[in-house]
């Protein structure tokens, strides 16, 4: 007799909230095994709707900040921080992501993460002495440069000027001033979010591989490779951790460098985070299975993804878990890796636009949950 159900879902990107996929699930639940607790516990793995899961998982309050934006112009940010007043969870694209920019606006030489280091000193003048930082989304690579200003570092030039923004100056700074540095920040702890090992710079670095995504042509790429180097090379003399020998420092446009360099953080793999501010493995205690799922599900889910992480944490004890999606593919792969079953939720043969409609996708999970719940049924007896 199936008695919890853990309700885990990532986003179905571009189409429902990982909330409103939880939510979907329930209402087959509570229509076909009434009697069936069940735990609601949306996810993230550190990208687009982390800060919410977390908070709404928590109990936590949204609260919102005056920001600039990738182009140092004021937009509002919103994050969340736990019951106790001492967590914020939030996303640098909030801040300083890509989305906030149009198509013709990006330039990661103009680009700067400033608005990111607003949104942690907002949380820190609020008393909060931890944070957890998703970082996907940005629009920079700058190295962090612009979050560390607007928490008081200011980068100078050789005549001892301090520079201004964007990937542009990487190139041009001689020396670290940190004598501005907020003080608060030697006792704020930083989670980093992150799933990503490139490094800080050359072929697999910041500039390389993710610049031309955030508009840098060919010539941008070159230059801002140049200028990683010099920053590592000026972070190196000031006797501050290296910046350019650990997987993950060129992620974000080497945001994740300069948290862990100059901020102490410590970044982990974003499901991970995750799961583990929510209570994960508390609320799986006397779970009989544990549904999850995304937009798509293939290969790529086993490389570090939410659905993947959460059935691996479920594994540990000893509990199913049971996938959905409104695509899959390499089912036999995503067997093979752990999950004891993957359903695609389309219903027949749609068009990719259609089956996205908001409407459309919670209705075929609703009746894809009812229908997995009717299968427990016959083979576990009545729910």
């Amino acid at each position: 007799m199936i008695r919890k159900i853990v309700l885990a879902p990532d986003s179905f990107k571009g189409c429902l909230s990982a909330a409103d996929v939880a939510e979907a699930c329930l209402r087959a639940i509570r229509s076909v095994a009434p009697g069936c607790e069940a735990v609601k516990l949306p996810v993230a793995d550190g990208g687009e709707g982390t800060s919410r899961a977390v908070t709404e998982a928590t109990g936590g309050d949204f609260v919102q900040c005056q920001v600039c934006d990738p182009l140092m112009r004021p937009v509002t940010a919103t994050y969340g921080i736990s019951p106790d007043g001492t967590t914020a969870y939030m996303e640098m694209a909030q801040a300083s992501g890509i989305a906030l920019l149009d198509a013709d606006e990006l330039n990661p030489m103009e680009t700067t993460s400033f608005g990111t280091g607003q949104m942690i000193l907002d949380a820190i003048r609020r008393g909060c002495s931890d944070i957890i930082l998703g970082i996907g989304g940005s629009a920079t690579t700058d190295a962090g440069t612009g979050m560390l200003q607007a928490l008081g570092y200011r980068f100078l030039d050789g005549n001892g000027k301090p520079l201004a923004h964007g990937g542009k100056i990487l190139s041009e700074i001689r020396a670290i001033d940190s004598s501005g540095v907020e003080p608060r920040l030697r006792s704020t702890r930083i989670s980093v979010a992150c799933d990503v090992n490139n490094p800080l710079y050359g072929p697999r670095g910041a500039a390389c591989v993710f610049a031309p995504q955030k508009g840098a042509d060919a010539e941008m790429v070159r230059l801002l490779d140049i200028g990683l180097r010099n920053f590592a090379r000026i972070v190196t003399s000031s006797s501050l951790p290296r910046i350019d020998d650990f997987p993950g420092a060129g992620a974000a446009g080497g945001l994740g460098g300069a948290l862990v360099s100059f901020l102490g953080a410590d970044m982990r793999p974003g499901i991970d985070l995750v799961l583990d501010a929510t209570g994960f493995d508390t609320k799986l205690r006397d779970a009989d299975i544990v549904i999850t799922g995304e937009g798509k599900m293939d290969a790529q889910t086993c490389m570090g993804k939410a659905p993947w992480g959460v059935m691996k944490r479920a594994a540990r004890s000893g509990i199913p878990t049971i996938a959905i999606a409104g695509a899959v593919e390499d089912t036999e792969d995503l067997i093979a890796a752990g999950f004891t079953a993957v359903f695609c939720i389309q219903q027949g043969a749609v068009q990719p636009r259609q089956a996205m409609e908001p409407d459309i996708a919670l209705r075929n999970i609703t009746v894809t949950m009812a229908q997995i719940l009717r299968t427990l049924n016959a083979r576990c007896g009545s729910l």
